[in-house]
């Protein structure tokens, strides 16, 4: 054969070979996917998901308001002794020690694997993913921002180190995702504020808190940043699906990998995610606060308060202490490794008037105490984020702020959102279902009566207007029922 022709053929052979590799690849990648949700799904269970079980699993998706709920709502419910060890640490705690019976934790969904499944309740709260993501990315600034205080970004990592190995309580660095966001955000900061001081100016260029490039990583940086690809992006439909790079499978890496390489394919986990939502105990949503608030304490609330009533669990440290040092610490703690003055006063709330022995709790008292906690803890909060914020001045983020964010960079968000955004959709159904049982429920005495004994979220006067329909379609059947009577007399 002529040298000519030969080469021809081997250069369209050699033509032929790189296009075979992505359909050999995509046909892998789609059964790693595809074994992982059949597995994962075969494993869940529907039966009877509406009563609380032995364990109470609160999955806390960063960034939605799950620090409320562990402090003004189960804290109030469950002492210490019955809270698992480390809840937002590494998994520390034995599942069959008997009186562990709450877990608060980032730790995505494979954690149950450790837990006994059929004993285990699991409830969340998801948050529209755009807020989200604008969040997680002003936490990540407020937080990295306290590091500031220190010289240089050796002196911080030193004092970091030292003061972890010294501290008994968990810091914001030993906590998914803060654990990588914050130290990359906090080298980012100190290379902008190196950058200023070589140029001998701390003047800023611009007055847009998101794309301040003097002062902090802009936010379209951020959103674009193969960190933020790996953690934040669809971060709560990997959470509930179990596949972050906190998980405990050992497969998760490759089906998150595949999925981020096959975009096609995150409609397998985002099945997976849908399907733990519909078993959950219950789905809170952040934007619908106060109603998610109310459900939560009379689905779980009343369900913990009777279940711990009747396995006399109650009593042992019944009165509720703030003023002890959590075991556990939630996304929005102050990190431990700042200077003293930033250590302490957000992993206790001061303790007031409105403690109740658990023993006497009831759905009414638990909303009271409930109104209370939070706004000690939203003073606390924006006290904490003013502080942190000023060694970054004049960068603040406000609501009226990201109302100025171009729609190139809201778009952004969304493309790469796309998971999250169906299922916070999915769980608005959910949590619609949920509504419109508890507003089927208000009829039955004691749901009524502990909506009127709440005068912090529901008062007399909401109740009032639940009720009215109710009550003016009572009057109109009677009245129409009283006319046909006295027209068949007549």
């Amino acid at each position: 054969m002529d040298p000519t022709v030969k080469c021809t053929i081997l250069l369209i052979l050699l033509g032929l070979v790189p296009n075979a590799f992505p359909i050999n690849d995509y046909e892998h990648c789609e059964n790693v996917v595809k074994k992982w949700a059949t597995t994962s799904l075969k494993h869940e269970r529907t039966e009877d998901k509406h009563t609380l079980k032995d364990l109470l699993f609160f999955l806390h998706v960063p960034r939605t308001g799950g620090r409320t709920y562990f402090h003004c709502f189960l804290k109030k419910l469950y002492s210490s002794s019955l809270e698992c060890p480390r809840s937002y640490d590494k998994l520390r705690f034995d599942p069959s020690k008997e009186k562990c019976r709450l877990l608060v934790t980032h730790d995505d969904y494979s954690i149950t694997s450790k837990l006994p499944r059929d004993r285990t309740s699991v409830v969340t709260i998801l948050r529209n993913p755009i807020d989200r993501v604008f969040s997680t990315y002003e936490f990540s600034v407020e937080v990295a921002a306290r590091f500031l205080v220190h010289p240089n970004l050796t002196s911080a990592t030193q004092m970091t180190i030292r003061l972890r190995s010294k501290s008994k309580g968990v810091s914001t660095l030993d906590i998914w995702p803060w654990k990588y966001l914050v130290p990359w955000m906090r080298e980012d900061l100190f290379a902008r504020r190196d950058a200023r001081k070589a140029r001998g100016t701390n003047d800023v260029t611009s007055n847009d808190p998101y794309n301040m490039e003097d002062m902090a990583m802009p936010l379209l940086n951020y959103i674009n940043d193969p960190i933020a690809h790996e953690i934040v992006h669809n971060g709560a439909t990997f959470q509930i699906a179990g596949l972050t790079n906190n998980s405990c499978l050992p497969e998760s890496h490759e089906v998150r990998h595949c999925v981020d390489k096959y975009h096609n394919l995150g409609d397998y986990v985002l099945q997976v995610a849908k399907k733990r939502l519909d078993n959950m105990l219950y789905v809170g949503l952040t934007e619908d606060h106060r109603e998610s608030a109310t459900m939560f304490a009379n689905v779980v609330g009343q369900q913990v308060i009777s279940q711990l009533a009747n396995s006399k669990a109650i009593g042992e440290g019944a009165t509720v202490n703030r003023s002890e040092p959590s075991s556990s610490l939630s996304d929005s703690e102050l990190d431990q490794n700042t200077n003293s003055d930033e250590k302490g006063n957000g992993t206790t709330l001061s303790s007031d008037d409105n403690d109740v022995k658990q023993d006497s709790m009831t759905v009414g008292k638990l909303m009271d105490t409930y109104e209370v906690c939070i706004s000690s803890l939203r003073k606390t909060q924006t006290r904490r984020r003013i502080a942190s914020l000023k060694r970054i001045s004049p960068a603040n983020f406000t609501k009226e702020a990201r109302l100025r964010v171009p729609q190139m960079v809201l778009q952004r968000i969304q493309s790469l959102n796309k998971l999250d955004l169906e299922l916070y959709q999915y769980a608005q159904g959910i949590f619609a279902k949920q509504h419109k049982q508890a507003a089927e429920s208000l009829f039955d005495t004691e749901t009524l009566g502990s909506i009127f004994v709440y005068s912090g979220g529901i008062n007399l006067w909401d109740a009032c207007l639940w009720t009215m329909p109710f009550v003016l379609l009572f009057i109109f059947l009677f009245v129409n029922a009283k006319r046909r009577t006295l027209k068949v007399k007549i």
